[in-house]
């Protein structure tokens, strides 16, 4: 692994490599306050062993990277899509199979749509069309939805280490598919997320993003072969919302995830970097 700093964009992105950089490059981007640690390091290994050259990289707000007032970002959407880009600039690569997740889906649609020659294939995962005014699709399940209005995840005391991985970890939970979680090693992870963020609060700020709207009219555009990954029991992004980007792509792919909510379980990981590396042959 080799992690670096990266002058982009006019501030400082935080990307880490896996393999080596003469393979083909794999871009990973994570969704919304996620910082690149949610692409756990196994997950990262297992493509690379597969002569793969696999980078992730912390969003502004998240990490190691640049980071702004708690409910200020300074920056919209758009600025996110031109970041993943600007990290391939950045490592001189010029073109990359794009891989994201949630939000990082909604980036990697647009990498597509906008830069298509930076684009080898694209790979959706728990991803569907952005914005609101999609009538055909299925609403948010109602455990979110009560989430949401009950206040969300209460806030934790940011400066203890203790309680803010506590809130990371309760977080997830109305997320989850039905698969047995172990609590107390999903601290760890949670833990060096703190131990390595400067400003854990900020990374709330990707929930206050604006866009230039929807695209979901501009799929068929999409040249890029595309695999979509999605969850069964995604709560949050119904498997509607895949069955979307599937359709609506040319000649894409739609991998249903068992027992798999709103996230990338080690249970599925088999299933997932299989088929990955198939696409990315």
């Amino acid at each position: 692994m080799t992690e670096r700093m990266l002058s982009v964009n006019g501030i400082d992105l935080c990307a880490e490599t896996f393999g080596s950089p003469d393979d083909p490059a794999v871009l990973l981007v994570m969704g919304a306050t996620g910082s690149m640690l949610l692409w756990e390091d196994d997950f990262c290994a297992r493509p690379a062993a597969h002569g793969r050259h696999v980078i992730r990289y912390d969003h502004r707000d998240t990490g190691r990277s640049t980071a702004y007032p708690p409910g200020e970002p300074g920056y919209a959407f758009e600025d996110l899509v031109a970041d993943a880009v600007g990290v391939l600039d950045a490592l001189g690569v010029a073109r990359a199979h794009v891989v994201g997740l949630s939000m990082g889906g909604g980036i990697g649609q647009l990498i597509a749509l906008e830069h298509p020659e930076r684009v080898l294939t694209l790979t959706l995962v728990a991803a569907g069309p952005t914005g609101p005014g999609h009538p055909d699709l299925p609403p948010v399940a109602p455990s979110p939805v009560a989430h949401f209005a009950a206040g969300g995840t209460p806030e934790p005391d940011w400066s203890s280490r203790e309680s803010v991985v506590e809130h990371l970890v309760a977080a997830e939970r109305p997320f989850r598919g039905p698969r047995p979680v172990d609590e107390d090693a999903a601290r760890a992870p949670a833990g060096r997320v703190f131990d390595r963020s400067p400003h854990p609060a900020s990374a709330a700020n990707h929930t206050r993003l604006g866009g230039d709207g929807p695209w979901r009219h501009r799929l068929g555009e999409v040249r890029a072969r595309t695999l979509v990954l999605h969850g069964d029991a995604d709560p949050l992004v119904p498997p509607g919302h895949g069955e979307a980007p599937a359709a609506e792509i040319p000649d894409a792919t739609l991998v249903v995830l068992p027992d798999t909510g709103h996230e990338l379980p080690r249970g599925v990981w088999d299933l997932v970097i299989e088929r990955l590396v198939e696409h990315t042959a």
